[in-house]
């Protein structure tokens, strides 16, 4: 069998994605999570927080209910069925951290716990920070002039 019957035999045999399904419900739902960071953004207002406090705290929110959802193994039974809809908000970053904590506490806290937390994050974290220092110094020296 040549590698091209064998690429059409595949493609015959593999279950074909429903992608209008899959976007419609990775639609709704990353929309659910911003709407329900908008009723968090409000309810913070309401409670006498800036606009920039109240946005600050809903993210800090968002950030600690997918934790919890993760925890609980309930996120990704989201994930599941809403896709890219919870992978592309804060959400996901937070699921992405919390994950990998979860899966290897049987470890340790130090060695499990804190060692796999930031095997998918990390790398996202250490550029975000080395390149706003970058950035930083740069803005800095062309302020001087």
């Amino acid at each position: 069998m040549t590698e091209r019957e064998y690429g059409k035999l595949v493609s015959q045999a593999a279950p074909k994605s429903p992608i209008i399904k899959d976007c419609i419900n990775a639609f709704w739902i990353g929309g659910l999570i911003c709407v329900l960071g908008q009723i968090a953004v409000n309810a913070y207002m309401t409670l006498g927080l800036e606009k920039q406090d109240a946005s600050t705290a809903s993210s800090m929110s968002l950030v600690a209910l997918s934790a919890l959802l993760t925890g609980l193994s309930l996120y990704d039974n989201i994930a599941k069925y809403a896709g890219a809809g919870t992978l592309v908000p804060i959400t996901g970053f937070a699921n992405s951290i919390a994950a990998p904590a979860v899966e290897f506490k049987t470890e340790g806290l130090i060695l499990g716990l804190g060692a796999k937390m930031f095997t998918i994050a990390g790398p996202v974290i250490v550029y975000g920070v080395s390149a706003s220092v970058v950035y930083g110094l740069i803005h800095w020296i062309t302020t001087l002039f």
